[in-house]
């Protein structure tokens, strides 16, 4: 159980990856990577209105960190449609933690009409 030892537990985005990976694997570990980062970008979402912490600083970073991973592996995805929806899942992290600009950078490299159509159902402040 990680919590008795003494060391930082490792995150899922530290892992390193043995290029090549599918699409379909490297769409699945993105998924991964946001489902395990959703608490920390809800949680950077809420500090906005709260004064500097230490446990503010240590989520924020996590965030950032499993976000940069994310894009990484995103970028290398050739499949047209599966990059898309592997951004859309990107652009939702995002939104959690309340970083707009990265968000609407993102969203604009979403291609595919039907994800970009569901992206702006779920998030209409995208639209300016």
């Amino acid at each position: 159980m990680w919590w008795f030892s003494k060391g930082t537990r490792k995150e899922i985005w530290d892992e390193n990856i043995q290029w090549p990976i599918g699409d379909i694997e490297a769409a699945h570990r993105i998924r991964d990577i946001c489902r395990s980062a959703a608490d920390s970008a809800e949680k950077v979402g809420g500090f906005a209105d709260r004064p500097a912490s230490k446990k503010n600083d240590h989520e924020t970073e996590r965030y950032e960190r499993a976000a940069k991973v994310a894009m990484e592996i995103a970028i290398k995805i050739s499949d047209d449609l599966l990059r898309d929806s592997a951004v859309r899942q990107i652009v939702d992290l995002c939104l959690k933690a309340n970083d707009l600009k990265t968000a609407r950078i993102l969203f604009r490299a979403i291609q595919a009409v039907s994800i970009r159509e569901d992206v702006l159902n779920d998030y209409p402040i995208l639209r300016q």
